[in-house]
């Protein structure tokens, strides 16, 4: 009975420790969340209004001009930028993301050859893990995040696009909505997506200064490295979220299992008191007798 008593007890320390650490962590995530969210928050509607314009330009330049960037051609060479997170403890948000980019890669490019880029070590040790094609040059990007890393692995792309090395490139990460809710989405990088005309929308005709050609090819590669710097911070908010969430679920675990060991613990030494005094006056019945 007594070891019985000891087990219990010794769980429940453990489970005790365990809870600290995870309120611990919840609270470092919450204060990295309100940072990482004030970024994010900042910079969609500038990156959404440059992606729009540069789609509207596009869209009425068709035909007028080569553009590199825009070039649609048959779809035989992949990329997928996979952004994920350095480290775990955050409920399934590295699973959901290694299983969209596996989606994409079996339902839509099937037949194609596709190469995975990763920012973040846990996605590219799943997927290298798993024998995908991975590249490891970016992966270390949360070590140091900022524009100018970004930039470097959005010029690499571009390069690689406009050298023909892939067809198409499409960057798979987590949009934040809130702390307990990410939308893992792919979303297209290169060929520059064209917008859609309506039906009887008149041409625009835009006014360039200085010409259209040198306009344009300076403006394209900013807003590309825009996006993708766009899609890091909507990862890395992401991340603190859902570590945030998890964190606070494994606190309420915890106290869920203490309050079940305690009960376990009270019943075991009840019943140690209850055996004791049973066998107390047991022996002093048996030495009256």
């Amino acid at each position: 009975m007594a070891g019985q008593l000891n087990e219990v007890r010794n769980r429940i320390k453990s489970t005790q420790s365990t809870q600290q650490l995870t309120k611990a962590m919840k609270m470092v995530s919450a204060a990295k969340l309100r940072r990482a969210q004030d970024a994010i928050t900042q910079m969609r509607p500038y990156t959404r209004k440059l992606q729009e314009m540069l789609g509207n330009i596009l869209s009425s330049l068709a035909g007028d001009m080569n553009l590199a960037l825009a070039e649609t051609r048959p779809v035989n060479n992949v990329l997928l930028i996979v952004i994920t997170s350095d480290r775990g403890l955050c409920g399934g948000y590295n699973a959901n993301l290694v299983k969209l980019a596996r989606t994409t890669i079996t339902e839509k490019y099937p037949k194609q050859k596709v190469t995975i880029w990763n920012i973040g070590k846990k996605g590219y040790e799943s997927l290298s893990k798993a024998g995908f094609t991975t590249n490891a040059n970016f992966k270390d990007i949360f070590l140091n995040l900022n524009f100018a890393n970004v930039q470097l692995a959005a010029q690499a792309a571009m390069d690689a696009f406009s050298n023909k090395e892939f067809d198409a490139i499409e960057i798979i990460y987590s949009e934040f909505k809130n702390a307990a809710t990410q939308v893992f989405t792919a979303e297209p990088f290169l060929p520059v997506p064209k917008i859609a005309k309506k039906e009887n929308q008149k041409k625009t005709d835009f006014i360039f200064e200085p010409k259209k050609e040198v306009l344009v090819a300076e403006l394209m590669p900013k807003i590309l490295n825009t996006q993708l710097f766009k899609a890091v911070l909507d990862a890395n908010a992401s991340e603190h979220g859902a570590r945030m969430t998890a964190m606070d679920k494994a606190s309420e675990n915890a106290n869920e299992l203490l309050k079940s060991l305690k009960l376990s613990y009270n019943r075991a030494r009840q019943a140690a008191i209850t055996t004791e005094l049973t066998e107390i006056v047991s022996g002093a019945a048996a030495l009256n007798g």
